[in-house]
């Protein structure tokens, strides 16, 4: 006699096993959204790092340094993402307010041009700054803030005050600030740019090194656990539900880890050969015989991105402004009839928006060591589609800064994957531009059933 299971014994086995899983979600309050979210990153380089090993005829498990997953692809990946994610960020808080920005890719273009003919050209030759002074960059810098604060303020004025449609402005700033891109140089390059201002590229004299990249390890891991202390003191004041303490100690530990995860990984990367040699001649370094090794660390873009990512979701959760913008894209009539003065903060929305752009700018051509009419190029489409694959819905009033920032990490992996794997650019696109509409579709989805 075989001993079967009665449907009502399986579906309710199921229903406790479901139960637990829901207990576990209400516990911790993680989104589902953004646990999807990572898990399709997780198996999308998994997949990668498959199909790259197989295609080299390689074990999975060596980690060949052509593959995938492995310290040095994963160490440029993260700088690759950089920009795309500052930028993003700030397009969470335009989606948001039912607004969208076509214009970043080539605003971030004509920023960067414009800094790289002050650093190369109008400093040095109008001004009279030498080669290597160290007020080039700081002035340059200043240069692309106050162009990206007027760009923003311009076409915010006319969404807001002259209530034209932000995806016809913005269209048109698409055009209008690549050809002023090229309208500066008239077509050419810009290069070199100083040394200094290369340092916000990456690369080996752009990272901070294994120490310093341990201290910053250590240091976030400390603002982790007192982050969840402080909520939890604050959830106790004000009479809120509190989570569970292995919650708590789960949600802190499974960050840390992934934080010093990412120093280990950062660190595992050595600078190259040539330059390891190049480094120890000049400072009297005996190279042993199996080699000098140097970390490359964490790379100062992807502080720079963490920095941005930080301020940008304490401006959405913890000020008034954030509140604000939330409540414009929930219900904007509603909104104006608050008093909340809902043009001036559509205005500072895309203030923002340039801000972040000459950020981006900054980081892209000092990564390429020049200023080219090809910066930005399409860099507006990987920024709206890491900020609705992040969660922010098009429909406006709900969106993430980690979010988008995952967003943009996921798009890039896919591009970067794809050159790897010696992929067309044309179909390239095509793999973006289905995500892109994929990503909205399920979006639709999740709305409906929520």
């Amino acid at each position: 006699m075989t001993d079967t299971t009665s449907p009502s014994q399986a579906d309710t086995a199921r229903a406790s096993e479901l139960s637990a899983v829901a207990r576990f979600l209400k516990a911790t309050e993680l989104d589902t959204r953004m646990l999807g979210m990572i898990g399709a990153l997780l198996l999308i380089w998994i997949g990668l790092h498959v199909i790259s090993s197989l295609r080299l005829g390689v074990n999975p498990l060596d980690f060949d340094n052509r593959t995938f997953l492995t310290p040095r692809n994963l160490w440029n990946l993260s700088v690759q993402t950089s920009a795309v994610a500052i930028m993003a960020s700030g397009m969470v808080l335009v989606i948001v307010m039912r607004n969208i920005d076509l214009s970043v890719g080539s605003a971030e273009g004509v920023i960067g041009m414009v800094m790289g003919f002050a650093q190369v050209h109008f400093l040095v030759r109008f001004v009279g700054l030498e080669l290597g002074n160290p007020w080039i960059w700081i002035l340059a810098l200043l240069i692309g803030l106050a162009l990206g604060l007027i760009i923003g303020a311009f076409q915010g004025f006319i969404i807001a005050y002259l209530e034209v449609p932000a995806f016809i402005v913005t269209l048109g700033g698409l055009l209008v600030w690549r050809g002023a891109a090229w309208w500066v140089t008239s077509g050419q390059t810009v290069a070199p740019l100083d040394a200094t201002f290369q340092l916000m590229g990456g690369g080996p004299a752009g990272s901070i090194g294994a120490r310093w990249s341990w201290a910053v390890g250590i240091v976030a891991c400390l603002a982790v656990v007192f982050m969840h202390f402080n909520g939890r003191v604050q959830r106790k004041r004000f009479r809120f539900p509190l989570r569970p303490i292995w919650a708590e100690t789960l949600l802190a530990t499974v960050t840390c880890a992934i934080i010093l995860g990412a120093v280990w990984l950062a660190n595992s990367y050595p600078w190259p050969v040539g330059i390891v040699n190049r480094y120890a001649a000049a400072n009297n370094i005996t190279v042993p015989e199996g080699g000098l090794f140097i970390a490359h660390g964490i790379a100062i873009p992807v502080l720079m991105a963490v920095a941005v990512g930080l301020i940008m979701t304490f401006v959405t959760k913890r000020t008034r402004f954030g509140r604000y913008v939330f409540a414009i894209g929930g219900n904007p009539e509603a909104a104006n009839l608050a008093g909340i003065n809902t043009r001036w903060i559509t205005m500072k929305v895309f203030m923002i928006m340039g801000v972040l752009a000459t950020i981006a700018a900054a980081i892209s051509s000092a990564r390429q060591n020049s200023a080219t009419n090809v910066l930005g190029t399409l860099d507006e489409l990987l920024v709206i589609a890491a900020a609705v694959i992040g969660g922010t819905s098009l429909a406006g009033g709900s969106g993430t800064v980690l979010g988008a920032m995952l967003g943009a990490l996921l798009m890039q992996s896919l591009q970067s994957g794809m050159v790897l794997l010696g992929v067309d650019s044309p179909l390239q696109s095509i793999v973006v531009g289905t995500v892109l509409v994929v990503a909205v579709w399920l979006d639709t989805i999740y709305r409906k059933r929520v």
